[in-house]
């Protein structure tokens, strides 16, 4: 991805020669084998792979939810494959956000609540963060809906008010681990266009996990893994050419 002057975008999330074993001796496991990948800011690109490939490792280690047993991860140039666990709580409150196929909302708490809780984890409570809560619901068509609790909305509602909450802290970088897969098929197509209006109009740099083809067709990169192993990369764009890659690994 280029800018407006036609130079390479900065990368925004890198991991260098990843691996990560559970277990030890006979029993280990490598779930991940030397995986490298660039993301450029303002990039969407979607990771795919059969059950056991790694790619919800990955993602883990994307999102410093685990450590890697070896190799390096840095978001904006900045290493934290070795921080403690203090820094990386900070760092995936502050500069990561995360959408989850089953919502992760707290029942109790209305919409307007749920999109607020990491600002209240960080200890904001200012006007700024609440009118941006607001204006992020407003943006994935909830406005009218803001004091409703999540049992009072349907699942596509449920991953919006999710995906808003992923952008209070206005993230470098959101990671969607199969952001469609308890969805029907409206409220799929609905999660996906927000998602691709997300980093085509406002640049939002978006990693996805799924096994849908046409969630991850919307991505301008997909890439394939296998074993814990990269095994490939299309461009994205074509739920069609999503498939017939599949087919062929």
């Amino acid at each position: 991805m280029n800018d407006d002057r036609g130079h390479a975008a900065p990368v925004a999330l890198e991991a260098r020669d990843l691996t990560k074993v559970y277990g030890a001796g006979d029993t280990a496991v490598r779930a991940l084998d030397g995986v490298s990948l660039a993301v450029e800011r303002g990039q969407s690109i979607a990771i795919m792979g059969p059950s056991g490939s790694g790619k919800s490792t990955l993602l883990h280690l994307l999102g410093a939810l685990d450590t890697p047993t070896s190799g390096e991860i840095s978001l904006g140039g900045e290493r934290y494959d070795g921080l403690g666990e203090s820094q990386l709580t900070a760092l995936r409150r502050d500069r990561i956000g995360f959408v989850f196929q089953f919502f992760n909302l707290l029942p109790s708490l209305t919409a307007e609540e749920n999109v607020l809780l990491p600002a209240l984890i960080a200890g904001r409570r200012d006007s700024e963060v609440r009118e941006r809560a607001r204006a992020l619901l407003e943006r994935v068509g909830l406005g009218p809906r803001v004091h409703h609790l999540p049992g009072e909305l349907s699942g596509g509602e449920q991953q919006r008010v999710s995906i808003a909450r992923a952008l209070l802290m206005e993230p470098e970088i959101v990671l969607a681990d199969e952001p469609t897969g308890n969805l029907d098929t409206r409220a799929t197509d609905e999660v996906l266009e927000l998602l691709r209006e997300l980093n085509a109009h406002e640049g939002q740099t978006l990693v996805i996990v799924s096994h849908d083809p046409t969630a991850a067709a919307t991505a301008a990169r997909v890439v394939f893994l296998r074993d814990g192993r990269v095994a490939g990369e299309i461009p994205g764009g074509s739920t069609e050419r999503v498939i017939r890659a599949l087919s062929d690994r």
